[in-house]
């Protein structure tokens, strides 16, 4: 078994879409217009599926998009990223693990997120296999090398596996997707993030031997000491970093929002950023454009995705083709 790096070649991409039954139906329209947006960058680069409850309530707002594929399947939240099915590669076939979801560790409702995979692989072309351990996407990261990072709060949270310790996970994950070097991250946070700190909101890998990490230089913004320690852990490590600072304080309804640049999402030949309107924006852009010149660097807003506290990664789940 191997699991992939995100930048690996992909057959397409998964979003599912937000809904009149979902949290976004206070502002549901201006979420549409931005998953537009979005939708119309990722087709430009490979094949995306559209998962809905009903292909005619949103099938207009992409009827001008081509590389478009639609699912009928129902949903209680947009975040496939969490509960969409998690590819290895095993001797040049692509299996798909169907891991439980329960929201997080029980915030929101999830019995129909969690049936999502099995009702797509009725139809999509693959093999599913059920694990039976429970696990979200946005929580692990791999450099397509053996090399895993994640993080302490999530993993070891009672609110997930409470019978499981750190050595029964490594042995798990050594088995399920063939790694051998395991990074557990015990410090981080992002303020509004309800996932209890996953790493795609914190350090990224951008090659097999960089990591692209949220910092934060401002001694009164009340990041700033959890990402220090953040930084200090992974110096220990054997990669190279690229800080990404985080952007100014973002506030909807009196709630700071969870503005990171990690939650970036790897697609053929780009990489689609989250933007904020802010400065750090280009600064940001500019150091990915620099350490990756061979893609192309794309800035996407996603201010309107982190009122319900995920971003562009939490958004989409990649499918690979495989054969590295």
């Amino acid at each position: 078994m191997r699991a992939f790096a995100e930048w690996e070649r992909q057959e397409a991409i998964f979003l599912s879409l937000p809904h009149y039954n979902s949290d976004w139906r206070p502002y549901l329209i201006d979420i549409l217009q931005s998953y537009v947006k979005f939708v119309k960058v990722l087709a430009k680069f490979q094949k995306v599926i559209l998962i809905s409850p009903n292909k005619s309530d949103f099938q207009h707002y992409f009827s001008d998009i081509n590389n478009v594929i639609f699912y009928e399947i129902d949903t209680d939240d947009t975040w496939i990223r969490d509960y969409g099915a998690i590819d290895v590669e095993n001797a040049n076939r692509i299996i798909s693990y169907d891991f439980k979801f329960n929201a997080w560790g029980g915030k929101f409702k999830s019995s129909k997120d969690n049936l999502v995979n099995f009702e797509l692989f009725k139809s999509f072309k693959g093999e599913l296999r059920d694990i039976d351990l429970i696990l979200e996407g946005g929580s692990i990261e791999f450099n397509g090398y053996g090399t895993m990072l994640t993080t302490t709060k999530c993993l070891l949270n009672d609110n997930r596996n409470k019978n499981l310790k750190k050595d029964d996970f490594e042995r798990i994950f050594k088995e399920i997707f063939g790694v051998h070097n395991i990074i557990w991250l015990e410090n981080g946070f992002i303020k509004g993030d309800d996932t209890d700190s996953h790493i795609d909101t914190l350090a990224r890998f951008i090659n097999h031997d960089t990591i692209a990490y949220s910092s934060c230089e401002d001694e009164d913004d009340e990041h700033y000491l959890e990402l220090k320690k953040m930084e200090e852990e992974l110096k220990k490590s054997d990669f190279k970093l690229i800080s990404l600072p985080i952007p100014k304080p973002i506030f909807y309804e009196n709630r700071r929002l969870p503005a990171t640049y990690a939650n970036f999402i790897f697609v053929n030949n780009a990489l689609i950023v989250p933007t904020y309107n802010d400065k750090n924006d280009k600064i940001v852009l500019d150091k990915l454009k620099k350490e990756l010149p061979n893609l192309e660097i794309v800035g996407v807003d996603a201010r309107v995705f982190i009122r319900q506290n995920g971003s562009l990664h939490c958004a989409t789940q990649n499918r690979f083709l495989g054969n590295r």
